[in-house]
């Protein structure tokens, strides 16, 4: 952390050389309007002091504003950035910042272009005064248009980004990365300070603490910010030009309807499913997808480790991934992460792919207080209505309301050891028999295998495991993988069904 501590910080138009492709830099600026009138803040209503700060500041910063706005490409992708120059009155937005800022927002929503935005701010001019501070507003409505749009609003919050700036177009990021070391929080530390007669508590406001906390994605260096955003904006192109192959080269297989699954009986199923070789979301995501970005957390600093959230390719479809860490409990938490991906996957019109393996939710007082009864709801509500195709992967154990928050969908797809009950079969003999003693048996009647679930029309395509996939955990991901990327591109070119469509196939089982 020290060293991180004391790196350079790079200024704007450096941080844009290393972002933007060699050449592509052109800038948006408009001459400032230097607003008269209004507010005693104003260098034309008569404040000298601020007329002659503006002028220090144009001298100190080589910018005539604390915002520049421009275009430019990141991997070949074109893009719109505003960022922020510190050395401006400590980037500090007043309403010349802000009038810049929204027409650059509003241009890129009229070109369709994503926008990368770069804070570095103490928020809001003081000099200026309230109507400074109301120009929040309009900059959240500008970002607000745009993601509506459907496009991409990426953040890069660098040192420091404190105050308005931070509570408004600072954190409201598709994807959000942090700088290294950087101070990143709401109140300045210098405020507190003097406002309390204490220093704030070190290292709350760190980029690390805040990844931590599930508040950013990534923290990045600068010099690898073009990489790293050039990744995102990839997956973010919901289809690569279509072939016959796989990225790995491999034919893509045709897939019908249900194969064969391995022989064996439910409980036989369950315990396989328990084995902690068994392959895991991530372990998928390692061998069968293209590239991946992993994301971190819902933003509301309540992270915990239960659900993985990542932005992913499978052949020549980009999706949302969520999907279950099964080896961490899931509390609410992890469902507020869930439906962040499913929030993601609609503003960008992805098709969203949700991974079911889960011993079942978590069972303690913490869960409780916290919601989870009402997270659940919340997840199948959302997935229910979602307006982008959807496909559920039931990849092994499904246990109880933590496995039906990530069920329904489009199209389902199980391996062949996967099974789906409302309570663990122990759970449910002791219920029925008030003994575990008769688990196995209760397994088997109650159809919780996949084969059963494709007998009844909830699986549409079962995955073959060689047995067991914990002894084939590359193979097994292969195969499973290449299905997801048939079932993901024929539901890329459908589109997502109407809401009674997407219910049919539960409604036929209580007809």
């Amino acid at each position: 952390m020290a060293a991180t501590a004391t790196r350079r910080r790079l200024g704007a138009r450096e941080l844009l050389e290393h972002m933007l492709d060699a050449g592509s830099y052109v800038s948006w600026d408009a001459p400032v309007r230097r607003v008269v009138g209004g507010g005693s803040g104003d260098p034309g209503s008569g404040d000298a002091g601020y007329a002659a700060d503006l002028a220090a500041a144009r001298d100190k910063s080589g910018s005539d504003e604390s915002v520049l706005t421009a275009e430019g490409r990141i991997r070949n992708h074109r893009v719109a950035v505003v960022v922020s120059d510190f050395a401006f009155l400590a980037g500090s937005i007043g309403r010349d910042a802000a009038h810049r800022l929204v027409a650059a927002v509003e241009r890129a929503t009229d070109l369709g272009l994503p926008l990368v935005a770069m804070p570095a701010s103490g928020g809001t001019r003081m000099q200026e005064g309230t109507s400074a501070f109301l120009a929040m507003v309009e900059i959240v409505a500008a970002v607000q248009a745009h993601r509506s749009a459907g496009l991409p609003y990426l953040v890069y919050l660098r040192h420091p980004t404190t105050g308005g700036v931070m509570a408004s177009w600072g954190s409201l990021g598709h994807v959000t990365a942090a700088e290294p070391g950087a101070l990143l929080g709401f109140l300045g530390p210098r405020v507190y300070e003097a406002l309390h007669g204490e220093a704030f508590p070190s290292g709350v406001q760190l980029a690390e603490n805040l990844f931590d906390h599930g508040l950013v994605d990534a923290v990045v260096p600068p010099e690898a910010l073009g990489d790293y955003f050039g990744r995102v904006l990839d997956l973010l192109q919901p289809e690569l030009e279509s072939d016959s192959a796989q990225p790995n080269g491999r034919p893509a297989p045709s897939v019908s309807g249900p194969s064969q699954p391995a022989a064996g009986t439910a409980w036989d199923s369950v315990l396989r499913s328990r084995d902690p070789l068994r392959p895991s979301t991530a372990e998928l995501l390692q061998h069968a997808a293209g590239d991946v970005v992993l994301l971190r957390g819902a933003g509301d600093g309540t992270k915990d480790d239960g659900m993985l959230v990542a932005l992913a390719r499978f052949g020549t479809t980009s999706c949302v991934v969520v999907g279950h860490q099964r080896t961490a409990v899931m509390g609410p938490a992890s469902l507020r992460d869930a439906r962040r991906g499913m929030r993601l996957a609609k503003e960008l019109r992805l098709p969203l792919l949700t991974i079911i393996d889960t011993p079942g939710a978590a069972l303690s007082e913490e869960a409780e207080e916290g919601g989870l009864a009402t997270e659940i709801a919340r997840s199948l509500y959302d997935l229910l209505g979602l307006g982008t195709p959807t496909l559920s992967v039931l990849m092994g154990q499904g246990t109880g309301g933590g496995a039906l928050a990530l069920l329904p969908a489009d199209r389902t797809v199980a391996a062949s050891n996967a099974w789906l009950a409302p309570l663990p079969p122990e759970g449910a003999s002791a219920i029925v028999h008030r003994t575990t003693a008769h688990a196995a048996a209760l397994a088997e009647r109650q159809g919780i295998t996949a084969v059963a679930l494709a007998a009844s029309g909830v699986v549409d395509v079962v995955v073959e495991e060689v047995l067991d996939a914990a002894a084939e955990t590359v193979e097994f991901c292969h195969r499973l993988g290449d299905v997801i990327a048939v079932e993901l591109h024929g539901l890329s070119r459908r589109g997502a069904p109407g809401l009674q469509q997407r219910r049919a196939k539960y409604r036929a089982l209580i007809s």
